[in-house]
């Protein structure tokens, strides 16, 4: 098996010299270049359609990035458009909150098990920025304990550059699946722990995805009732594609707090915290959120549609269904290979890593990843993938054909010595 020609990316490069005289870097942090493998990957989109995403220079993708996340349905869905635009018509941005504002909180208590009471904002940092502040105020404690990525904002970023070392101090990581390290970490900060925020399903940066262990969800539950902590699910990734009402309801165990995002509106810029009102009354007085944004309604009615379209075409169960036949089809191409990497992840969230076996692990992942986007399989090296209900069969299974390729190119390139 040959290398595949290298992709035209003229105009993706031309846009992205001139990018970098007017952003620092050209754009933010996991769109830049470096995360992806440099020179080969498109920098600049122009549109997408179902599964795909187009370039400025015309290369058709299939997407299984999905915008990191929000795409469950597929790119440039009519009825979400539609409803959008009937709710433009209307206004969506003024001094008071609208109707559909509480039609859509309504909608997200109804489905998400941990929801008594709702706040919509924005982005996946805003709802877990709100989800601390909320348990930082009901219990009158500092530090949070986290397993995951939760955002930006300085309690939790990973880059802690400009981030006062006070402020790192609050937070403590501790690793996915380990309730003993979790535990060790309670009775090191006893007393002074206000929440324990996780992501359900495990996603470490560059390594497997992982399932909720047997009993893991409902130890982490435990350990925070036993330590007074307020338990948050951050769900950004989670909520509305692992099931309507999120990891919680598919694996059967409630937290405290919970944010949802993403996929709760195809792409729109919303997201929420919810949870159990004692706790999300503080909101009311004793802890202050606000922005001039956050009522904007044009995203909740792509929310409501949104969700409208999961329910009456049953997306997840189908995207559960595909996912699976796609993971143990790519388990086998893999493991027929020879090349040593690893298939993780739920049907919904599929990830490959390459093993540590020996010093050329780097350069399989580049080689897999080059190989796979000159295919036109826009998956990426350091992030788990998705699959989205418009996803046809047909994509998914050239999707696996440009896989086994790009595993054919490594092995011959970078073989196991």
């Amino acid at each position: 098996m040959d290398s595949a020609p290298k992709l035209n990316l003229q105009k993706s490069m031309e846009l992205y010299t001139e990018a970098q005289k007017l952003s620092p870097g050209g754009m933010m942090g996991i769109r830049r270049p470096y995360n992806f493998v440099p020179g080969e990957y498109p920098i600049f989109i122009t549109k997408g359609y179902g599964g795909h995403i187009v370039d400025v220079d015309g290369n058709d993708y299939i997407d299984m990035l999905c915008g990191y996340g929000p795409i469950i349905l597929g790119y440039n869905e009519p009825e979400i458009n539609r409803a959008v635009i009937e709710q433009m018509e209307s206004g969506f941005c003024f001094s008071l909150v609208q109707p559909i504002q509480n039609q859509l909180e309504k909608r997200l208590l109804e489905l998400i098990p941990s929801a008594e009471m709702a706040i919509l904002v924005k982005t996946g940092s805003d709802a877990t920025g709100v989800a601390v502040r909320i348990a930082r105020g009901y219990t009158e404690k500092d530090k949070i304990l986290r397993c995951g990525y939760h955002g930006w904002h300085d309690w939790c970023v990973e880059v802690h550059g400009g981030v006062p070392e006070a402020v790192q101090e609050l937070t403590e990581e501790f690793p996915y699946g380990d309730l003993d390290a979790l535990e060790q970490s309670l009775e090191r900060n006893k007393g002074q722990v206000a929440a324990i925020i996780i992501t359900p399903v495990g996603h470490p940066l560059a390594q497997p995805v992982m399932a909720p262990p047997p009993g893991y969800l409902q130890g982490v539950r435990n350990l925070a009732d036993t330590y007074g902590a307020v338990l948050i699910f951050d769900e950004i990734r989670t909520g509305f594609r692992v099931a309507l009402g999120g990891a919680q309801e598919r694996y059967g165990v409630t937290p405290d707090l919970s944010t949802f995002g993403k996929a709760m509106a195809n792409g729109y810029a919303i997201s929420a915290c919810v949870g159990k009102a004692e706790i999300m009354q503080v909101a009311e007085k004793k802890v202050f959120i606000s922005s001039t944004f956050f009522p904007n309604s044009l995203e909740m009615a792509a929310a409501m549609k949104c969700i409208d379209i999961l329910e009456r075409e049953r997306v997840l169960e189908d995207i559960w269904q595909r996912g699976e036949i796609f993971l143990n089809r790519a388990e086998q191409i893999f493991a027929d290979s020879g090349v040593p990497a690893t298939v993780s992840g739920i049907p919904p969230m599929p990830f490959f890593t390459f093993d540590k076996v020996d010093d050329l692990y780097k350069e399989r992942r580049q080689c897999f990843y080059t190989e796979t986007i000159r295919r036109k399989l826009f998956i990426q090296p350091y992030h788990h993938y998705y699959i989205c209900y418009r996803h046809t069969d047909e994509d998914l299974e050239y999707a696996l054909n440009a896989i086994y390729e790009a595993l054919e190119v490594t092995k011959k390139k970078y073989p196991v010595k």
